[in-house]
């Protein structure tokens, strides 16, 4: 790898760090197995990034070619220097993200709306709970009209039922 093509990974690699959002990730997972594998990915990464940013941030030392002229000789050392000096590194070129950055940004979309459905389904959850908690407390000391003003559909059911002679047995007459 080139001088200039490490440090643009090791950079690239900074940038990835900052751009994840961790600790917002996290208040998102719900089972210990899940919390378990995103401490292992995480781990995974942030040994991968240190990697990137250490070993491939360095530039490579420069040979020393008066060096080994001296102990090898001039001919090979220079067919051996003209030989390095053809070689060219392939710049990576990323052909992976393109197709898959619209999927994930999808996905990402798909899971702000589920957080959000399910938030909100949560809070539905809790004021029935709390409800249920306050009838269960209420209910051997409660009336009927108590009853029917937090429940008027039933209010309304069971008026219909007592205006058309219907008393659940049979079809009305």
């Amino acid at each position: 790898m080139s001088g200039s093509g490490t440090k643009k990974v090791a950079e690239t690699a900074v940038k990835a760090t900052k751009a994840i959002d961790w600790e917002g990730m996290a208040k998102l997972i719900v089972t210990d197995e899940a919390r378990k594998e995103f401490a292992n990915l995480r781990h995974a990464f942030n040994e991968v990034n240190q990697q990137l940013q250490t070993k491939f941030s360095q530039e490579p030392e420069p040979i020393d070619w008066e060096y080994y002229r001296k102990g090898i000789g001039s001919r090979l050392v220079d067919m051996y220097k003209e030989a390095y000096e053809r070689i060219e590194i392939p710049k990576f070129v990323d052909t992976v993200t393109p197709q898959y950055q619209p999927k994930f940004d999808a996905l990402l979309v798909e899971l702000k709306e589920a957080e959000e459905k399910s938030l909100k389904e949560s809070e539905r959850l809790e004021m029935e709970i709390a409800e249920i908690k306050e009838l269960k407390e209420k209910i051997s000391t409660m009336t009927a009209d108590e009853y029917f003003e937090k429940h008027p559909e039933l209010k309304q059911k069971f008026d219909d039922e007592i205006r058309n002679d219907y008393w659940g047995y049979g079809p009305p007459q």
